[in-house]
C-alpha cells in the first residue's frame, strides 16, 4: 500500500493473462476445498456501493476479520495498533475495544503500523489470533500471536503475547503486512521487498531473506514451547542457502491476499512502482518478478527484453493511468450479488477504482470495473457468508448493492 497518491482520471482495465491450468493452481494450494463451480455464471456488471454500517467511523481502518466463532461480531484493525469488535449489524453504532498494543505498534510511516490481523481456525475452542504489526525501533516487523483473557472471552489479553517472527526492516515503505490461515492449516505471511524504490537491496530475487515473500509457516507448536515450524514440503525446505519459510517470492509488496474459500486458490495483488500494478495467483514455489519484472514488463521499462525464464507474469495488470497502489481483495462467493459470484475483487487505493475478474484457469475470461470512487481504499474484508466489504481509510465500511 502507497498512502501518497495524486488523483487519477479513471480508464476502463485491460488485463493480461497468465499460463497455467486450473488443476496446477489447485494442487499448489494444499488440501484446497474440492469444488465444483459453475461453468456459465451471471455476467459481471457494474455495481454501486454504500455504507454497510452507516453509523459507524473507524478512522485508519486497515482490515477487517470475521473469527467464525458464530457470534456475529466483526473485528477491525486499525493502523495505529487497535483491534476493535462489532455486531455484523447495519445499526450498529459502536465498537468495543477488543486489543490495545499502540505502545508496541510504530505507525509513524504512511505503510507502518498494524497492519494485519488473523483469527485461529480453531479459535472458538482456544482464543489464539494473530497479528502484525511495525514495531518501535529498531525498525522490523512483527508476527505475535495474543489469547483471550480467561476471565473476559470478549477481551484479549494484551499480556499474552508471543513472538513468533521478528523481521528487520531496512526502510517505512513496502512492510506487507497481510496474515491469513490457508485451506491446509498453514499461517502464510506476506512481506514487500524492505521499501524505498528500485529494491535498492535487492531482496525481491534473494531467496535469502524473507522479505519480498510469501511466507508458510506452521504455528501448531507454539504451545509447546518450540516456536514456529516450516512445512516439509515448502519449496525451499531444506535447500541451501534459501530460507524454507518462503512459499514464493519476487514481490514488491503485496498489499492484501487472500484464499478463494470453494477453491483455495491463493491470490494477490502486488504494488507496482512507475508504471503498472498487477494481480497474481501465487502458486508454490513461483518467482513474480520483481524486480526483473514490473507486472508485465521489463524493469526498469527498457529498449531491450529482459530474461522472463522462470518468471511468473500477472493474472491481470493496470497501468497508472489507472490508479497508483493496488489493494488485493477476495472471490466473492457470497450471496447477496449472484452476478459477482466466484469474481475476484480488488481495487486501488488513488483513484478508488472497483474492478472484478474472473480467471479460467488458464486466461481472465471476463473483466470490468465495478464502480469509481474516490474512496482510499485500505483494504478489503469478508464475513462468514461470504459478502465482501469495502473499507476506506477515512473509517468507513461500505458494501455492493445491484
Amino acid at each position: 500500500m502507497n498512502l501518497v497518491c495524486a488523483w487519477v482520471i479513471p480508464v476502463i482495465l485491460a488485463g493480461a493473462c497468465s499460463a497455467g491450468d486450473l488443476e496446477s493452481l489447485h494442487t499448489d494450494t494444499p488440501t484446497a476445498a474440492a469444488a465444483t463451480v459453475s461453468s456459465s455464471p451471471e455476467p459481471l456488471q457494474e455495481l454501486g456501493i454504500e455504507p454497510a454500517f452507516p453509523n459507524l467511523l473507524l478512522p485508519e481502518i486497515v482490515y477487517l476479520a470475521d473469527p467464525g466463532d458464530g457470534t456475529g461480531r466483526l473485528f477491525a484493525a486499525l493502523k495505529p495498533g487497535l483491534i476493535v469488535a462489532f455486531e455484523n449489524d447495519a445499526d450498529v453504532d459502536a465498537a468495543e475495544l477488543f486489543l490495545d498494543i499502540t505502545e508496541r505498534a510504530n505507525d509513524s510511516g504512511n505503510e507502518e503500523g498494524l497492519l494485519g490481523l488473523a483469527f485461529d481456525p480453531a479459535y472458538t475452542d482456544n482464543g489464539h489470533f494473530y497479528v502484525y504489526y511495525s514495531a518501535r525501533p529498531p525498525r522490523r516487523s512483527v508476527l505475535s500471536r495474543f489469547s483471550v483473557r480467561a476471565d473476559d472471552p470478549d477481551r484479549a489479553d494484551a499480556g499474552s503475547e508471543i513472538v513468533i517472527l521478528e523481521v528487520p526492516q531496512p526502510f517505512a515503505n513496502h512492510n506487507g503486512g497481510q496474515i491469513a490461515f490457508g485451506p491446509d492449516g498453514y499461517l502464510y505471511v506476506g512481506l514487500g521487498d524492505g521499501g524505498l524504490a528500485g529494491d535498492p537491496e535487492g531482496n525481491g530475487q534473494d531467496t535469502s531473506t524473507l522479505l519480498g515473500s510469501i511466507l508458510r509457516i506452521d504455528v501448531g507448536s507454539l504451545d509447546s514451547g518450540r516456536g514456529y515450524s516450516i512445512p516439509p514440503d515448502n519449496p525451499f525446505a531444506g535447500v541451501a542457502g534459501a530460507r524454507g519459510e518462503i512459499w514464493a517470492h519476487g514481490l514488491r509488496n503485496p498489499w492484501r491476499f487472500s484464499f478463494d474459500r470453494l477453491t483455495g486458490e491463493l491470490w494477490a495483488a502486488d504494488v507496482g512502482q512507475n508504471d503498472y500494478e498487477e494481480v497474481d495467483v501465487i502458486r508454490r514455489g513461483r518467482n513474480y518478478g520483481w524486480d526483473i519484472m514490473e507486472g508485465s514488463r521489463c524493469f526498469p521499462i527498457r529498449t531491450q527484453a529482459c530474461d522472463t525464464d522462470g518468471l511468473e507474469p500477472p493474472v491481470a495488470e493496470y497501468g497508472h493511468d489507472e490508479g497508483c497502489s493496488i489493494t488485493g481483495g477476495y472471490v466473492y462467493r457470497g450471496t447477496r450479488l449472484p452476478s459477482l459470484y466466484g469474481a475476484y475483487v480488488y481495487g486501488d487505493y488513488c483513484s478508488g477504482n472497483l474492478w472484478a475478474l474472473r480467471h479460467g484457469g488458464s486466461r481472465v475470461t471476463e473483466q470490468i470495473r465495478l464502480a469509481e470512487t474516490r474512496l482510499r481504499i485500505s483494504s478489503f474484508g469478508e464475513d462468514s457468508s461470504g459478502e465482501v466489504y469495502v473499507l476506506s481509510i477515512d473509517g468507513r465500511i461500505f458494501r455492493f448493492v445491484e
